[in-house]
């Protein structure tokens, strides 16, 4: 499989994602499904930098249930309760992604729960 960033030049610059991601020669697609700041005990962390490690860790457990890892991600959206936690998310997606850049999306909106701060869905191939 192979992923070929789309950042094309008459379109504005992104620093720290990619505007688009081709894949070809990929046989397998996942497609997860919103992953919230939930521990398996129902837990959930009261400040946004531990529930967005959580929500990441949770996507990362998905891919690895599905033999994927990060390097297989391609599009991600992050669907954030608030404004306000814009840069504190920026921060953890880049400690979660390592440097890996995908195509991404961050939308400010209502969240299903009003405990969770935040929820992230992915698109991966391999």
């Amino acid at each position: 499989m192979n992923l070929r960033p789309v950042n094309a030049p008459d379109a504005p610059a992104a620093p720290t994602y990619h505007q688009a991601m081709e894949v070809s020669g990929a046989s397998r697609i996942l497609f997860i499904s919103g992953q919230i700041p939930v521990a398996v005990d129902g837990g959930i962390p009261d400040n946004f930098a531990d529930q967005s490690r959580l929500a990441w860790k949770n996507v990362i457990a998905q891919l690895a249930a599905a033999g994927m890892t990060l390097d297989n991600l391609v599009k991600v959206t992050i669907f954030l309760s608030d404004r306000k936690y814009i840069a504190d998310y920026r921060s953890t997606r880049d400690e979660a992604l390592g440097g890996r850049k995908v195509a991404l999306t961050t939308i400010i909106t209502g969240i299903f729960d009003e405990k969770w701060l935040l929820e992230i869905e992915a698109i991966a191939a391999a």
